[in-house]
Parts: C-alpha cells; structure tokens; sequence
C-alpha cells in the first residue's frame, strides 16, 4: 500500500475531530450568557411622607425635593417636600401658592421654580401658573404667567435662565411652545419651539445643553423614542441617538456622566403594566446602554442626583395614576 495513502487516512479523522471542536467551541462563545447583567445596585430608602404620583423633583444644596403631585385621592396638591440623605429623612416646607400636579420643575441659582400643571384628572384644568421658591426663606412668590396654560412642561435652568418647554393645553393637545424667563429683567420671551410637540418627556441639562427624551404626541400608547437637544447660545435644536425604548412619564437623571431614563407609563395598557426599563445615554459618545432596571414599575415619578448616588420618588404603579407609591429608591454604578 502506498505509505502517503495510509498518512493521509490517519489524518483525515483528526482533522475533523479538531474541525468538530472548533465548531462546539465557537458557537458556545456565541451563545454563551453573560457573566453578570446590566450594571447598578437598587436600595430602598425612607419613603414620603404621603404617597404622590405627577410630582416635581429637583435637587438644590444637596438636597431633594418634591413638589405638587396627585395625592391621597387629590387631583392636585401644593405639598412641597425635602429630602436630606445624609440623614435619610423627610420634612414638610411651605407649601406651593397654588395646588397643581404634572408641574414643571426647575432649580438654579438658590431657587426653585414651578411652571403650569392640571389641577383635575386626566389632564383637565391646564395653568399658565409660575412661582420661585427661595430655600434659604422658605417663602413663596409669584412670577410673571406663561404665555398660554400648559402642563407637563419640560423645565430647565440653564445659564441663569429658565426654559419652559413642550407640555399639554387647555384643550388637552400637546403643544411645541418653548418660552424662556430671565430673572434678571422678570419677563419671558419666546424661543425656538420643540421640533415634535409632546409631553411627558424627559429633560436634562448637559453641559449647557437641553436634552428633551421620549415622551407622547397624543395618548399614553402614543409613545416616542425621539431625543431632542437643544443648545441656548446658538438657539437651534439638534436631533440625536433616540431613546431605545419609547417611554413617556419615566424620571431623569445626570449620573456619573450618564443621562438616565427610567420607568415609563403603560408598556402593556390590557394589564395596565409599567416600564422598569433603565436606560442611559452617554452624551460624549452619542450612545444608550442597558443598565439595571429599577425594582418595580414606575411612572408620574422623579429623579436627582446627590453625590454618588441617583434617587427615585414617588410616581404610580400603574397604568393612570392607580395605585400610587411613596417608595424612594437609591441607584448606584460601581
């Protein structure tokens, strides 16, 4: 027999022993789960004093506080509450001049301001309502109306002035208006309107930049994915990387240079089941990632950052406001 015959025939059997393994190894590695899931740790910490859903959250000298909201069978309320976590607790502060709920809410410069709101369910009784609060006095005072009466707006602060932006009228139709308020001379002018009119969306401030995120067009089941940013100095708006889940009514934070967006109103209307999606946006690199979904659903909530640790308070459970929670939920990354 030829001897390069009988080589070849020892080999051919190796050969596709090593070609089977490669194979069982390769696909393993495409298939393989991962080692941990997505990054973050949830806590809980003292819950509010009253449970509340469509409540304002901001953070000012580090420390949280809530405004408005729906509240023990209210449509709207005026309560206005501070969180301190280095003592992980709550107290009751003057409460707001006028009951409202889905304000808008924004701080700067030592103040706090509240823009619009309902004062009825669902979505009935639109303001055009604005008061600062000074934090040092505990007092209240009135500010110049917005131009027409809106809730849900998405207020910002930004270089010493204030942003209202988007929201829902009288006449329940989202609007795109976007107004701003200088402090410096008490009057508001208008500014470069909302690309897609909506409301419950997101919104952050960036590195002077406006971030608007998700939100609905019309109904809770009218859900977008779009990002929005809007940057003062140049006065034009600048679409980028959207939301990969549309959401409306989640919370908003700027964390460890991520952008998070988290909960969301109604993902599953026929069982009234809500968004525990946590996602976040990294400004510098136009991108989403996954990160650890918060512990329950959420919507009508709010979110602030103090030091390394983000917070979630308030909100509802359900689909349209039932029932409400008084959870405060603290995230950290590693």
């Amino acid at each position: 027999m030829n001897p390069l015959a009988i080589r070849t025939r020892v080999r051919r059997p190796a050969i596709a022993a090593f070609c089977l393994s490669f194979v069982a190894v390769f696909s393993a590695a495409l298939v393989r789960p991962q080692s941990s899931g997505p990054k973050g740790t949830w806590a809980t910490k003292a819950p509010l004093p009253a449970k509340r859903f469509e409540v304002g959250v901001v953070e000012l000298g580090g420390k949280i506080y809530v405004v408005g909201g729906e509240s023990n069978g209210e449509p709207a309320t005026g309560l206005n509450t501070e969180y301190d976590p280095a003592t992980n607790r709550w107290r009751d502060l003057a409460p707001i001049p006028h009951v409202t709920s889905h304000p808008g809410v924004a701080a700067g410069n030592g103040k706090i301001y509240v823009l619009g709101g309902f004062t009825g369910v669902p979505h009935v009784g639109a303001m055009n309502i604005a008061f600062e609060y000074d934090v040092a006095t505990d007092k209240w005072r009135a500010l110049p109306a917005l131009s027409s009466p809106r809730a849900s707006i998405s207020a910002a602060f930004v270089d010493g002035k204030l942003h209202a932006i988007g929201g829902r009228g009288l006449d329940k139709v989202t609007v795109r208006t976007h107004e701003v308020y200088d402090p410096a001379t008490g009057k508001w002018t208008k500014a470069a309107p909302l690309p897609v009119a909506r409301d419950h969306s997101g919104v952050i401030t960036v590195d002077g930049k406006i971030h608007i995120i998700g939100g609905r067009t019309d109904g809770y089941t009218d859900l977008v994915k779009l990002h929005d940013v809007y940057d003062p100095k140049i006065g034009t708006w600048k679409l980028v990387a959207p939301l990969p889940t549309a959401r409306s009514g989640g919370a908003t934070a700027y964390y460890r240079g991520l952008i998070l967006y988290i909960g969301g109103e109604c993902k599953r209307p026929d069982t009234s089941e809500g968004f525990r999606e946590n996602e976040a946006y990294n400004p510098k690199t136009d991108e989403w990632q996954t990160l650890a979904p918060i512990p329950g659903q959420r919507n009508g909530f709010g979110g602030a950052v103090v030091g390394e640790r983000a917070y979630f308070t308030g909100g509802s459970i359900g689909c349209g406001g039932s029932p409400t929670s008084d959870q405060l939920f603290e995230f950290t990354l590693p």
